[in-house]
């Protein structure tokens, strides 16, 4: 049995470049999928953007009974995104390091942080992986599979055998999406309500709920990173790549912080009764209701 509480939240590797496209797509010579493990238990991996120009990270986090992958990507298509043959390995390797002799076969749990196509699109690959579950993308189905009755007031846990993630419902981006806090790491995965980019406002009032949600745990949980899904800033403050761009040579770090909640709260308030879009240093508001 791993110790998932031991030192807990633990510091990971983030010194990672990340490839970030390049100028002639179909010469990209990068793998479709870049693997970067954070910790020996956490993987973080993105989709090349000479596959998709979303370009989404996804995350695999492994317990002693099963491991979740969240999020599937922007393409279906394994030939181009072989996201199972990916995910496989690293199950292999990891239950090779951690061999668990007379228990029962490891699972795996396919959920989401919310259900656009970009971060859904690979769930066909997993249909018929053995021991396998692929949560539903709809509010109904994401509800009902984590217990989440009183959607969207109370939080949720999620056990993958010792480590523990909480469930935070985080709509506004999307009316299902989740925000998961990982309590051996200390991430909190916030899917695409806070990330170095473009924050696309579907319900200014769930999101705004949301966004106080967050602030109120992470007063009471400790968060050392803030990960979101995209990169879509270059790094001068304010200033984002167009929508579509494919190589984005000066992108900024992943990682934000818990000050950066606090500073979309008091954006949401600067712009509150106003509409379109709000260039921020870190991301960019963009309301759509």
């Amino acid at each position: 049995m791993i110790d998932f509480l031991r030192g807990a939240p633990i510091e990971g590797d983030l010194d990672v470049v990340w490839h970030a496209g390049w100028p002639f797509p179909k010469r990209d010579p990068a793998p479709e999928i870049q693997v970067h493990a954070y910790t020996e238990h956490t993987v973080i991996l993105r989709q090349n953007k000479s596959v998709h120009y979303e370009a989404p990270f996804l995350f695999l986090l492994f317990g002693d009974e099963r491991a979740l992958l969240l999020d599937t990507g922007a393409s279906a298509d394994a030939a181009h995104f072989p996201l199972r043959e990916t995910v496989d390995r690293l199950v292999d390797d990891w239950l090779a390091r951690h061999p668990r002799p007379g228990a029962p076969g490891y699972g795996l749990l396919v959920a989401h942080t919310h259900g656009h196509g970009d971060h859904v699109a690979a769930d066909g690959q997993f249909a018929d992986r053995p021991l396998t579950t692929v949560v539903g993308a709809s509010l109904e189905e994401v509800t009902a599979h984590f217990g989440l009755t009183n959607w969207p007031h109370d939080l949720g846990t999620l056990d993958l055998g010792g480590r523990v993630v909480d469930l935070i419902p985080g709509p506004g981006h999307q009316r299902a999406a989740l925000v998961l806090h990982d309590r051996h790491t200390g991430l909190l995965l916030t899917g695409d309500s806070l990330y170095p980019g473009r924050l696309y406002v579907e319900d200014r009032a769930a999101y705004s709920a949301t966004v106080d949600r967050l602030l109120d745990f992470c007063a009471a949980r400790p968060v050392r990173h803030v990960l979101g899904c995209h990169i879509e800033m270059t790094t001068t403050p304010g200033r984002d790549y167009p929508r579509g761009t494919t190589h984005q040579p000066d992108e900024p770090p992943l990682p934000l912080a818990v000050e950066d909640v606090r500073a979309l709260r008091r954006a949401l308030d600067e712009t509150a009764g106003r509409g379109g879009t709000h260039a921020y240093d870190r991301f960019v508001l963009v309301y759509e209701d």
